[in-house]
């Protein structure tokens, strides 16, 4: 495998000891890969803050949101027969799943891209509503003309679907609920209309028939989606065998749209790769690189809440300089930069390679 990025000297940029918790009760447990925008030429970022309980001995506890958006804390005994936590991540019982976290965004500012902090003021974004209750994960940015579009993983016992927001001034935001109902996630949104309509990338999951594959809608006005198609697979046998998302906003190229996206094996190790979608008809993939663009190598990606993770779902481009912050070991926030045409280098536009591996 192959490795591609240039990591920031100043690695990790955020850790959990970096920011206050939003309650009182809680503890920040992991910081996660952030969505990622500019506005009033400074870099802005939605970190997903995963806040949990401190522990009770012989007991679990874990905090969600009522139908207020207030938070409550579920306990259960480690010795209840109908507990499951082998999952640091995921709680299972009595047939249901709970998160052992409760994430929402939090957004930071910098001036020069390395050194964050947080404006004095909206600086929160938490779960609204039954559907948000076990919080809310994983935003992405796209702005087209004035309007920044978030979308992100809007969790609750009902499953795991995409919720929308919108703003123009990061101070009021619109709740338009949820766009693609579970299970699905990794949902980003192009930055530039086709043919007078939006384009989304996103990920629904079917863990018997089919799998976690990027699909693509289409819209006339950026909530209401169709027209699915179903255009880049796992690959058996190869790094991206067990699942592969979205990352951020495609890129407009000269070549196609080129999407950075993330894959994981059985083993639940992540990378990242690229593929490049033709530039009149998305729904057409053109090219895909074989290895990852980027692995994880660094001892902050190899260990923390969850090692072996390099995730990203918020980038910049300057000519072509791709600048994408990424979450490392599902605990850190991280920069890296690439080079689009060296990307570009390496992607394989050989259609019986491209396809011989797909499951």
């Amino acid at each position: 495998m192959s490795d591609i990025a240039r990591r920031f000297p100043e690695n990790p940029l955020l850790m959990p000891i970096d920011l206050q918790p939003s309650n009182s009760e809680l503890h920040i447990i992991s910081l996660l890969n952030p969505g990622v925008f500019v506005y009033q030429e400074k870099i802005g970022l939605l970190v997903r803050v995963a806040e949990g309980m401190p522990q009770k001995e012989d007991f679990i506890s874990f905090p969600v949101l009522n139908s207020l958006g207030k938070i409550e804390i579920i306990e259960i005994p480690i010795n209840d027969p109908d507990l499951v936590a082998t999952d640091p991540r995921v709680i299972q019982y009595k047939g249901l799943e709970y998160l052992t976290t409760l994430s929402h965004l939090r957004l930071l500012c910098s001036d020069d891209g390395v050194r964050f902090y947080e404006p004095l003021e909206n600086n929160l974004l938490a779960g609204i509503g039954s559907l948000e209750k076990f919080g809310i994960e994983d935003c992405r940015v796209s702005k087209i003309a004035e309007t920044y579009y978030l979308t992100y993983t809007a969790v609750s016992e009902n499953g795991l679907g995409v919720g929308l927001r919108t703003t123009k001034d990061w101070k009021n935001f619109d709740h338009k609920g949820m766009i693609f109902p579970p299970h699905n996630k990794d949902c980003a949104i192009f930055e530039e209309l086709i043919d007078n309509k939006f384009y989304a990338l996103h990920r629904p999951s079917s863990p018997k028939i089919g799998g976690n594959y990027i699909w693509l809608a289409e819209s006339f006005d950026g909530v209401h989606w169709g027209n699915h198609k179903c255009i880049l697979k796992t690959r058996n046998g190869m790094w991206d065998s067990a699942r592969v998302g979205a990352g951020a906003a495609p890129i407009k190229t000269e070549q196609g749209w080129l999407e950075i996206y993330h894959g994981a094996n059985a083993e639940n190790q992540y990378c990242l790769g690229a593929f490049l979608m033709d530039i009149d008809n998305p729904s057409k993939v053109i090219a895909r690189t074989i290895d990852p663009i980027m692995i994880p190598t660094e001892e902050y990606e190899l260990n923390g809440f969850f090692g072996y993770v390099v995730f990203t779902n918020g980038h910049i481009v300057n000519g072509d300089k791709l600048t994408i912050y990424y979450g490392a070991a599902d605990e850190f926030v991280c920069g890296a930069h690439f080079s689009i045409a060296e990307i570009l280098s390496v992607l394989n536009f050989n259609e019986e390679i491209f396809d011989a591996k797909t499951q």
